[in-house]
């Protein structure tokens, strides 16, 4: 007697690794796609000497303010900012009183408040020079009419990365027509490079 068998193939249904694995790929990948936007969206702490870097804009009665972070050829850091009015319109000079001359007028200035994480290193200087005018027989240091820079030496808090940090500006703008409101001690929020985040010169 012959005995056979009939022979049926054994059959698997066969999922490669990668099918199995794919949920798991498009969620890593996805996780990376998110890394990298993230990573190109945060601005690089690679300030060289001789350049700049913008931390923040502000505008408060017609006067448009930007700050920005500059390192001087020599590698150290100013704090800079530029303060624009409307055509026509002039600021005062950074060294009349805090309250004006008799009432008259306010500073220009950019300060740290007493909460910076930014250190102060030396004197604000300004990009144009102040000159003498009478107004109700008084005189008060005015700047030409147009934009004005200030810049303050700082040292950047220690650590690396970047760290939210505050400054506050103070100005007044005039015309021959009269003033605007003063804006005092405007604080404006901006993120700066810890010091251990930029390679040295």
């Amino acid at each position: 007697m012959n005995h056979t068998r009939d022979f049926f193939p054994i059959t698997r249904t066969f999922q490669p690794r990668f099918a199995r694995t794919s949920r798991g790929l498009a969620l890593l990948g996805a996780i990376l796609a998110l890394a990298f936007l993230a990573s190109a969206c945060t601005p690089r702490a690679d300030l060289k000497p001789g350049q700049s870097m913008p931390l923040a804009s502000a505008s408060e009665n017609s006067v448009d303010v930007s700050v920005r972070l500059t390192r001087t050829p020599e590698g150290y850091f100013l704090l800079e900012a530029t303060f624009t009015p409307p055509a026509g319109d002039h600021l005062y000079s950074k060294d009349i009183p805090p309250t004006g001359v008799d009432g008259l007028g306010r500073p220009t200035l950019l300060e740290l408040p007493p909460d910076s994480k930014m250190t102060a290193l030396g004197a604000l200087t300004e990009s144009v020079a102040p000159s003498m005018q009478t107004f109700e027989s008084l005189q008060l240091p005015v700047y030409p009419a147009g934009p004005v820079t200030l810049s303050l030496p700082v040292a950047l808090p220690e650590g690396t990365g970047w760290m939210d940090d505050v400054i506050s500006v103070t100005f007044m703008a005039c015309n021959d027509n009269g003033c605007k409101p003063p804006v005092i001690g405007k604080v404006i929020a901006v993120r700066v490079p810890g010091a251990d985040s930029i390679s040295a010169p």
